[in-house]
């Protein structure tokens, strides 16, 4: 194959130019008709002045002739009464030339004419025996290229095992879940790229074993690291059963017979269904399939209709998933009324990502702890989003009212208890001048005129 295919090969078969020179003698003579063409008349036309002694001869080309021999017509008319007359044809005579044509012109004309579409289609055939002479050494190539796949994969793992830090997992029929000081791979390796600091690694226990916690109930907030969290645990378990070390310092794995995951948000307009609707489709597959040797991850089921209806869904999710599935699972949720469940759930644990306050500020640790978060900072997380001051103002004032009222129905007094919406609630610096005549001003109704006028005043503005 080496000794027929060039190194450098076109995409598709028929655009030809494949095969090697002096591979194929044919092929060679076709290619230089084809592409030397007036290399081969140049040659010609120097052989026949060489053969007539006729020094003024020109092979010339014209899209009513093609090729031809010309003369002058005195040196036309000698040719004629000379011995090589017998081997030139007359075609044409004029006032300052005659020309005539050749047997080996006509034949030559005739293969440079075709030889361009006779090269690819013998290139096609020699591609055609060559597919046949492969076909049947198949079982041995194919054997051939899965030990060199088998072999790739493994020098690719063991590389990435030596410069990444990963450690060898125990996978046995167990039903353990134990991550010691486990890291998320892609996102370790970003930031090393983006020198955007370390990666903090976390512990993960989700043993199903006797008095052990299978689900976690994984609380705090946005930004914290809870999807990243949930994602990297099941990267490490797809990991450990294709063979790989994984990132983390000890890793002991029971068998997974199904990864589920529902984290993010998407619709399915086209069909009909909202992210809502997406969202439980998934989640009942996920309660509807999996099984005690499963591992499940769900980030923020719920969250995407009311909210009383939300969380009474995610409650009887954690249950079933508890009850049940009896698989192991990780669960974010910003439903803290969850966190209640760990009391008559035997097998549920409640933990979350620690944050810090400071000087108003929330710090992200991005480290998983015992316990339950007993708040969102979905505030901070907008102010750090760049929500105008009103907005944050008034978003503080409307969660105040809600922490204080102890109401069954808290909601529905909100109206009455709370002044109506103040944009000016927090002042806010004045608009400069400038920019509020820009504001008040239509681009697409000012004539040139106008336009013109207004960089004046605008330049007197500022």
């Amino acid at each position: 194959m080496a000794a027929s295919l060039k190194d450098e090969l076109p995409l598709m078969a028929r655009d030809g130019s494949f095969v090697r020179e002096a591979y194929d003698k044919d092929l060679d003579e076709l290619r230089a008709l084809s592409d030397n063409g007036r290399r081969v008349i140049a040659g010609l036309q120097a052989r026949y002045i060489s053969d007539t002694n006729f020094k003024s001869l020109k092979i010339k080309h014209n899209n009513v002739l093609g090729y031809f021999v010309e003369l002058s017509p005195a040196a036309g008319q000698e040719l004629l009464k000379s011995p090589h007359a017998a081997n030139f044809i007359h075609r044409q005579t004029m006032a300052n030339a005659m020309r005539f044509t050749t047997a080996e012109l006509a034949d030559i004309e005739s293969r440079m004419a075709v030889a361009g579409d006779r090269a690819t289609a013998l290139e096609l055939e020699i591609f055609t025996k060559l597919v046949a002479r492969i076909g049947e050494q198949a079982d041995v190539i194919t054997n051939i290229a899965s030990a060199l796949a088998e072999t790739d994969v493994a020098a690719a793992l063991g590389e990435l095992a030596e410069t990444a830090n990963l450690t060898r997992p125990k996978v046995d029929a167990s039903r353990a879940f134990a991550m010691e000081q486990a890291r998320h791979l892609v996102v370790e390796q970003a930031l090393a790229h983006s020198r955007g600091g370390t990666f903090i690694a976390n512990d993960c226990h989700l043993s199903a074993d006797e008095g052990g916690h299978p689900i976690w109930l994984v609380t705090g907030p946005n930004m914290a690291g809870k999807s990243t969290f949930l994602r990297q645990n099941a990267l490490i378990a797809v990991m450990a059963q294709m063979g790989s070390f994984v990132p983390a310092k000890s890793a002991h794995i029971g068998v997974i017979d199904r990864l589920f995951s529902r984290v993010g948000a998407a619709d399915d307009l086209a069909r009909g269904r909202s992210t809502f609707m997406v969202e439980m489709v998934e989640t009942a597959a996920i309660l509807n399939q999996s099984g005690p040797r499963a591992l499940v991850i769900l980030d923020e089921i719920g969250r995407g209709t009311a909210t009383f209806d939300g969380l009474s869904i995610a409650w009887a999710c954690v249950e079933h998933l508890h009850e049940v599935n009896q698989c192991r699972a990780l669960f974010a949720t910003h439903f803290h009324e969850l966190t209640r469940l760990s009391q008559k759930l035997s097998g549920l644990k409640n933990v979350s990502m620690t944050v810090r306050e400071w000087q108003g500020e929330v710090i992200f640790l991005h480290e998983v702890a015992d316990g339950a978060a007993d708040r969102s900072y979905g505030i901070q997380v907008a102010r750090l989003a760049g929500l105008p001051p009103a907005v944050l103002t008034r978003a503080g004032q409307v969660m105040q009212m809600l922490e204080e009222n102890a109401q069954k129905n808290p909601a529905s007094d909100l109206a009455h208890a709370l002044p109506l919406f103040d944009a000016h609630a927090k002042p806010v610096p004045a608009q400069h001048p400038a920019l509020a005549k820009l504001a008040e001003t239509s681009p697409d109704q000012l004539t040139p005129r106008e336009a013109l006028d207004l960089l004046y005043v605008l330049k007197q503005l500022t």
